[in-house]
């Protein structure tokens, strides 16, 4: 019952403020409260103070009519430049891929060994799997560079 009340008195604000109507609040014997923006007997006026309300913010301009403007020719010479860099880049990467994937598969192929007291040969399967999951790493880390190189070149004009 309280929330209807509650409901109806921010609706009465809500409008009150907009229309800038006039509010009444009455409150019967059984302590309900009634709202009306027309006069009713036992209601006494309400005066609510107007909400504080504030200009929109100026529309932002994307860059400031006084920032300095480049022309195409240098425009596209800084592209080509862009251009040129990503591509040493992607070359450089896709060479230290290579050999990563290389070292891997030396990595691989190499298990990792020690000589027991009584001079018999032990695999150690725990120093293996740690050194051929670090290698791949290495080798997951050049594949993605390579793909975030390919993908910045293919979204120049």
């Amino acid at each position: 019952m309280k929330l209807r009340h509650l409901i109806m008195l921010g609706c009465a604000a809500t409008f009150a403020i907009e229309a800038q109507a006039e509010i009444y609040k009455r409150v019967d014997e059984d302590g309900h409260v009634t709202y009306s923006s027309t006069p009713i007997k036992g209601a006494k006026k309400l005066h609510l103070e107007p909400l504080p309300t504030m200009a929109p913010p100026p529309k932002a301009r994307s860059t400031p009519g006084d920032f300095p403007r480049v022309n195409s020719e240098t425009q596209e010479r800084r592209d080509d430049t862009r251009r040129k860099i990503l591509e040493d880049e992607l070359a450089t990467e896709t060479e230290a891929l290579e050999e990563a994937r290389a070292r891997l598969k030396e990595g691989q192929d190499t298990p990792e060994v020690s000589k027991g007291p009584d001079g018999q040969t032990y695999r150690n399967v725990a120093k293996y799997q740690e050194k051929v999951a670090a290698l791949q790493e290495e080798v997951d880390a050049h594949e993605k560079n390579v793909e975030a190189l390919k993908t910045e070149l293919a979204n120049l004009k």
